[in-house]
Protein backbone atom coordinates (compact mmCIF):
# COMPACT_ATOMS: atom_id res chain seq x y z
CA UNK A 1 0.00 0.00 0.00
CA UNK A 2 1.30 3.30 -1.13
CA UNK A 3 1.72 6.23 1.08
CA UNK A 4 -1.18 8.39 -1.07
CA UNK A 5 -3.44 4.70 -0.48
CA UNK A 6 -2.72 5.12 3.67
CA UNK A 7 -3.52 9.03 3.79
CA UNK A 8 -6.74 8.42 1.83
CA UNK A 9 -7.55 5.51 3.86
CA UNK A 10 -6.87 7.53 7.61
CA UNK A 11 -9.02 10.38 6.43
CA UNK A 12 -12.09 8.38 5.28
CA UNK A 13 -12.25 6.78 8.27
CA UNK A 14 -11.86 9.69 10.43
CA UNK A 15 -14.42 11.38 8.59
CA UNK A 16 -16.64 8.26 9.29
CA UNK A 17 -18.87 7.39 12.14
CA UNK A 18 -16.66 3.95 12.20
CA UNK A 19 -15.00 3.66 15.90
CA UNK A 20 -12.20 1.18 14.97
CA UNK A 21 -11.07 -0.53 11.79
CA UNK A 22 -8.22 -2.83 10.95
CA UNK A 23 -7.16 -4.14 8.18
CA UNK A 24 -4.58 -6.76 7.08
CA UNK A 25 -3.11 -6.81 3.58
CA UNK A 26 -0.34 -9.49 2.95
CA UNK A 27 2.30 -8.70 5.69
CA UNK A 28 1.27 -5.07 6.97
CA UNK A 29 -1.81 -5.06 9.53
CA UNK A 30 -3.39 -1.44 10.51
CA UNK A 31 -5.70 -0.48 13.25
CA UNK A 32 -7.10 2.43 13.90
CA UNK A 33 -9.27 3.35 16.83
CA UNK A 34 -11.06 6.45 17.79
CA UNK A 35 -11.37 7.11 21.40
CA UNK A 36 -13.33 10.96 22.22
CA UNK A 37 -12.65 12.43 19.26
CA UNK A 38 -9.09 11.31 18.38
CA UNK A 39 -7.92 9.26 15.79
CA UNK A 40 -4.91 6.42 16.63
CA UNK A 41 -3.53 4.62 14.13
CA UNK A 42 -0.87 1.97 14.02
CA UNK A 43 0.97 -0.07 11.01
CA UNK A 44 2.76 -3.36 11.17
CA UNK A 45 4.75 -5.41 8.97
CA UNK A 46 5.06 -9.30 10.34
CA UNK A 47 6.85 -10.69 7.66
CA UNK A 48 4.36 -13.22 7.67
CA UNK A 49 3.67 -14.94 4.37
CA UNK A 50 1.05 -13.00 1.99
CA UNK A 51 -2.54 -13.94 2.92
CA UNK A 52 -6.13 -12.51 1.92
CA UNK A 53 -7.53 -8.69 2.81
CA UNK A 54 -9.21 -9.03 5.46
CA UNK A 55 -11.74 -5.72 7.31
CA UNK A 56 -13.02 -5.54 10.46
CA UNK A 57 -15.61 -2.68 12.11
CA UNK A 58 -17.22 -1.39 14.45
CA UNK A 59 -20.30 0.97 14.40
CA UNK A 60 -20.33 3.73 16.78
CA UNK A 61 -23.62 4.29 17.40
CA UNK A 62 -24.96 7.63 19.47
CA UNK A 63 -26.26 7.34 23.54
CA UNK A 64 -29.43 7.18 23.73
CA UNK A 65 -31.72 7.21 26.95
CA UNK A 66 -34.74 4.93 24.88
CA UNK A 67 -35.19 1.59 27.35
CA UNK A 68 -36.99 -0.69 25.08
CA UNK A 69 -35.19 -3.72 23.85
CA UNK A 70 -32.56 -3.01 20.62
CA UNK A 71 -33.35 -5.20 17.55
CA UNK A 72 -29.80 -5.60 15.63
CA UNK A 73 -28.94 -5.86 12.13
CA UNK A 74 -28.38 -9.76 11.22
CA UNK A 75 -26.10 -9.02 8.55
CA UNK A 76 -24.56 -6.11 5.98
CA UNK A 77 -26.35 -4.52 3.30
CA UNK A 78 -29.18 -1.85 2.50
CA UNK A 79 -31.87 -1.28 4.66
CA UNK A 80 -35.49 -0.58 3.15
CA UNK A 81 -38.65 0.42 5.63
CA UNK A 82 -40.78 -0.71 2.72
CA UNK A 83 -41.50 -3.36 0.42
CA UNK A 84 -41.09 -1.51 -2.43
CA UNK A 85 -40.57 2.73 -3.19
CA UNK A 86 -44.13 3.22 -3.85
CA UNK A 87 -45.43 1.17 -0.40
CA UNK A 88 -45.72 2.97 2.82
CA UNK A 89 -43.34 1.95 5.30
CA UNK A 90 -43.93 -1.12 7.24
CA UNK A 91 -43.64 0.21 10.58
CA UNK A 92 -43.74 4.22 12.31
CA UNK A 93 -42.56 4.89 15.60
CA UNK A 94 -45.62 4.81 18.14
CA UNK A 95 -46.87 1.14 16.03
CA UNK A 96 -47.71 -1.51 18.31
CA UNK A 97 -45.76 -4.53 16.69
CA UNK A 98 -46.04 -8.56 17.53
CA UNK A 99 -43.08 -11.01 17.51
CA UNK A 100 -42.54 -12.21 13.64
CA UNK A 101 -44.44 -9.24 12.00
CA UNK A 102 -41.96 -8.06 9.46
CA UNK A 103 -40.24 -4.31 9.99
CA UNK A 104 -38.23 -3.85 7.08
CA UNK A 105 -35.38 -5.41 4.59
CA UNK A 106 -32.26 -5.28 4.59
CA UNK A 107 -30.80 -6.02 0.74
CA UNK A 108 -27.46 -8.02 0.54
CA UNK A 109 -26.17 -9.57 -2.41
CA UNK A 110 -29.49 -8.88 -4.52
CA UNK A 111 -31.16 -10.77 -1.65
CA UNK A 112 -34.14 -9.26 0.24
CA UNK A 113 -34.05 -10.20 3.71
CA UNK A 114 -37.33 -9.74 5.86
CA UNK A 115 -36.56 -8.47 9.15
CA UNK A 116 -39.20 -9.61 11.68
CA UNK A 117 -39.87 -8.56 15.03
CA UNK A 118 -38.26 -10.25 18.04
CA UNK A 119 -40.82 -8.95 20.23
CA UNK A 120 -44.45 -8.02 21.56
CA UNK A 121 -44.30 -4.29 21.76
CA UNK A 122 -44.29 -0.64 20.38
CA UNK A 123 -42.16 1.39 18.02
CA UNK A 124 -39.75 3.35 20.32
CA UNK A 125 -36.82 4.49 18.06
CA UNK A 126 -36.37 3.57 14.34
CA UNK A 127 -32.87 5.10 14.36
CA UNK A 128 -31.71 4.00 10.26
CA UNK A 129 -33.09 5.36 7.76
CA UNK A 130 -34.70 4.18 3.84
CA UNK A 131 -31.58 3.03 1.84
CA UNK A 132 -28.71 3.59 4.51
CA UNK A 133 -26.00 1.05 4.44
CA UNK A 134 -26.35 -0.90 8.04
CA UNK A 135 -23.26 -2.93 9.27
CA UNK A 136 -24.07 -6.30 11.10
CA UNK A 137 -24.57 -5.74 14.65
CA UNK A 138 -26.21 -2.08 14.51
CA UNK A 139 -29.42 -1.45 15.78
CA UNK A 140 -32.43 -1.62 13.51
CA UNK A 141 -35.51 -0.76 16.16
CA UNK A 142 -36.00 -0.21 19.69
CA UNK A 143 -39.42 -1.84 21.00
CA UNK A 144 -40.18 -1.15 24.20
Amino acid sequence: MDLDCLITLIDKVSASELKSFSMEEGNLRISMKKKKGKLYTAATADGSASAPTTIKTEINEPETDFSGKKMKAPLVGTFYNAPSPEAPPFIQVGDAVKKGQVLGIIEAMKLMNEIESEYDGVIEEIPVSNGQMVEYGQTLFVIR
